[in-house]
């Protein structure tokens, strides 16, 4: 392993990440995720995350209300981007499981599309 974590390079991280259990995957994107919204907001964060799994607005919708997160909370910045409190960002990974059958690719590809995050952190 490389110093920065499972590997030096996102091609070896993603190999060395289809390695891991589903937990340590969920685990791994839920920390991710708050991690990120500390250094950069939850405007990058959701759109991030949409963009890399692939969800329009209302399958968002759907994941994160799936996932525990309390729909009423989702809304909208004053630039129109679509937003939740960061303290329900827990909600997206379990959501994402329930809602796609491929949701560990997806969780992945996220991690993957994020190395340069982790590697941050």
């Amino acid at each position: 392993m490389g110093s920065t974590g499972l590997s030096n390079d996102p091609k070896e991280y993603r190999t060395r990440l289809v390695e891991q259990s589903d937990d340590q995957i969920d685990a791994w994107v839920a920390e991710l995720l708050r991690d990120v919204v500390i250094r950069r907001g939850i405007v990058k964060v959701v759109g991030d995350f949409r963009r890399v799994t692939g969800l329009d607005e209302r399958s968002f919708e759907r994941v994160f209300a799936s996932g525990g997160g309390p729909p009423a909370s989702l809304g909208r910045d004053r630039a129109g981007h679509v937003v939740v409190p960061a303290t329900t960002l827990f909600a997206l990974v379990p959501g994402l499981r329930a809602q796609v059958s491929d949701a560990r690719e997806r969780l992945i590809a996220y991690l993957v599309a994020n190395f340069g995050e982790t590697v941050y952190v």
